[in-house]
């Protein structure tokens, strides 16, 4: 399923979500230096910048210890390919040439006030895959046809997208996940949406997790209703100096004239907690740089914000 991709909607942004005070999942034990905004770029000058040096517990392990999606802690022997697919593992960044300092990714994006890898598993780009199904927010007229709600404010119509609670951080958010080693971008965005908003993995009945397989995998293909939203850095809590997320985001939309049937019935699955229809709206709150993510949606489709 290839997707054909348009403009990247969004334009790389100076990172907030990962200089807050706390690293995440660390019970507020790891602390980060606070980094002012005129110190994120590496080419200012900030010689006292010594950060604490993170990597989580069972990132540290070695040999079938370690995860089958994470680096070794010590990059020295393996000699990895950086800036370049290497193996199964693309270490390639969307945005460009990183620097290696030390043997060691630099963030593009600037300092984080945290070494070492975090909670994430690989050095240098983790690449993610964010699928943005929206159809329009729809309501039955006098005569019983449907058509298009529109805010009381802007007069424009409103677009709803599926959003899934994240189990991690109670957080909401867009459906997706990482790339798998030796998978595609867009492989991910199918399956992800299929673990975490449809729970495919607990469809026990063959013939029903053929059906819904089928019935997404003909959605997804359409090139009519998919467009690429973004292709890069994402300003993650779980970024550090050394390891961030990147992400190709694409909205996969419901024109009106489809009926509802195209997609099943939500069921949360995997990592989320709950898979529902929601509202765009510009007082949605939500993970990571999704909001920013779904505000160039309502601009590509002339939908409320």
């Amino acid at each position: 399923m290839a997707i054909k991709l348009g403009h990247n909607l969004l334009k790389v942004m100076t990172h907030i979500k990962c200089r807050g005070k706390f690293y995440p999942r660390t019970d507020n034990a790891v602390i980060r230096t606070a980094v002012p905004d005129d110190k994120v770029p590496w080419n200012i000058e900030w010689p006292e910048y010594n950060p604490v040096t993170y990597t989580a517990p069972h990132l540290l392990g070695t040999g079938d210890q370690l995860p089958s999606w994470a680096d070794p802690e010590d990059m020295a022997g393996v000699c990895p390919k950086w800036n370049s697919p290497d193996g199964n593992v693309n270490r390639k960044s969307h945005i460009g040439d990183y620097e290696v300092h030390n043997n060691k990714p630099r963030n593009p994006c600037g300092r984080t006030g945290v070494q070492g890898r975090g909670c994430l598993g690989r050095w240098g780009p983790n690449h993610a895959a964010d699928p943005i199904v929206t159809r329009w927010k729809t309501e039955k007229d006098e005569s019983g046809s449907s058509k298009m709600v529109t805010h009381p404010k802007t007069s424009m119509p409103i677009l709803q997208f599926v959003a899934i609670k994240r189990k991690d951080c109670g957080e909401w958010a867009i459906p997706g996940g990482m790339v798998d080693p030796g998978e595609d971008s867009t492989s991910t965005l199918l399956r992800e949406f299929l673990e975490e908003a449809l729970n495919i993995e607990e469809t026990s009945v063959a013939e029903e997790r053929h059906s819904i397989v089928n019935q997404v995998s003909r959605f997804f293909r359409d090139i009519a209703i998919r467009q690429l939203i973004h292709s890069g850095y994402v300003d993650d809590p779980r970024n550090t100096d050394n390891a961030w997320m990147e992400t190709m985001a694409v909205n996969f939309h419901q024109p009106s004239e489809i009926a509802d049937s195209c997609l099943p019935s939500l069921n949360a699955g995997s990592d989320a907690a709950e898979a529902v229809w929601v509202d765009i709206c510009s007082s949605n709150s939500l993970y990571a740089s999704h909001s920013d993510f779904l505000k160039a949606v309502t601009m590509l489709r002339g939908a409320h914000w």
